[in-house]
């Protein structure tokens, strides 16, 4: 399996760089960012300090969309770091929920998603794409470039597109019951496609926080350094209820049910540990959707996750162990998994 890092690109730059080197140096083997333009600094420039400052890691965006960027940019900007330091990157994409919606736009559909991918996976990989009626190609792209899209979803129109499109599918949560549902919803998609579904890289991204032990007060703490994520799955699944309705055959019960008490969302506390906007989210959804608990629980999880089909964990690393939990992962819990 292996093993990615999700940072925030606060200030300073260098604190993003500095942890993705310790990640690096502990075994990981992609580094990704969040994609916000207004939240936070532009992730493509600390990118190149990444790379600059790893030797093996991938890097991309969890996730950019294509709306707060024209596709031929979005393509070149990875098609240069590549070019500046081998095929290194990896274009996460998806609807964008908060880039969008913070810069007071609304969040794009799948068929914008769909023409995006295409654009930008053909220019970055150094063949022509036709941008409206201009056909484009980049002249100074190497010829064994190549640039992975991988797409982010939940609801069933967007899991059955990734299976039919995406190189990659990320799941944003580690639930063990959603992740079969989603995962083979994916693969099944890529097969009626005519596609290999092992071809189509499975990533669940989730918080992970590693205890000393698992005694109420630990686990305690650790839920509310993680309670954001479910507030931030819950933006997701609002959308999926106002489309699909409450209980829809269409999105799972298990998804759904605990946003009944969700009353507003304040994204200038998106993905931190201390918005204040997600009490509604349960003990229960943290300890489904995150990994908490001792070192042992955590290889537990992953090796269930890995059963089920998952190439990559990706550890969100909003909260304050973040070195610890690096560390960790590093000294236990990647080499336990991959024995």
């Amino acid at each position: 399996m292996d093993f990615g890092l999700v940072l925030q690109t606060d200030p300073p730059a260098s604190k993003v760089v500095s942890l993705m080197k310790r990640a690096e140096r502990n075994g990981f083997t992609y580094g990704w960012t969040f994609d916000s333009a207004v939240l936070w600094q532009e992730p493509f420039v600390i990118y190149s300090q990444i790379l600059a400052n790893t030797s093996k890691l991938t890097v991309g965006p969890m996730v950019t969309n294509p709306g707060t960027r024209t596709w031929e940019v979005t393509a070149s900007t990875f098609a240069t770091l590549n070019d500046m330091f081998g095929n290194r990157t990896v274009c996460g994409i998806g609807r964008g929920d908060s880039a969008m919606r913070v810069a007071g736009r609304t969040p794009n559909t799948l068929a914008r998603i769909s023409e995006a991918m295409k654009v930008i996976r053909a220019l970055g990989s150094g063949q022509s794409a036709d941008l409206g009626g201009t056909v484009i190609k980049f002249p100074w792209i190497k010829e064994d470039a190549e640039l992975p899209v991988w797409m982010a979803a939940y609801g069933p129109k967007a899991l059955k597109m990734t299976g039919e499109e995406a190189d990659g599918f990320i799941l944003q949560l580690a639930d063990l019951y959603l992740t079969e549902y989603m995962v083979k919803a994916v693969k099944d998609a890529a097969v009626a496609a005519g596609r290999d579904p092992s071809e189509v890289k499975i990533c669940v991204a989730a918080p992970a926080y590693v205890t000393e032990d698992d005694s109420p007060e630990a686990l305690a703490h650790a839920r509310e350094q993680c309670r954001w994520f479910g507030g931030m799955v819950g933006n997701h699944v609002a959308d999926l209820v106002s489309k699909y309705g409450e209980h829809s055959a269409a999105v799972p019960d298990e998804l759904t049910d605990y946003i009944k008490a969700r009353e507003g969302y304040d994204y200038s506390h998106h993905g931190r540990a201390d918005n204040p906007d997600t009490a509604f989210v349960p003990d229960e959804i943290v300890d489904r959707f995150c990994v908490i608990g001792p070192v042992e629980k955590h290889i537990e999880k992953l090796n269930a996750l890995r059963e089920l089909g998952v190439d990559q964990f990706a550890v969100y690393d909003m909260h304050d162990a973040q070195e610890a939990t690096i560390d960790a992962y590093g000294s236990k819990i990647i080499p336990a998994v991959n024995a």
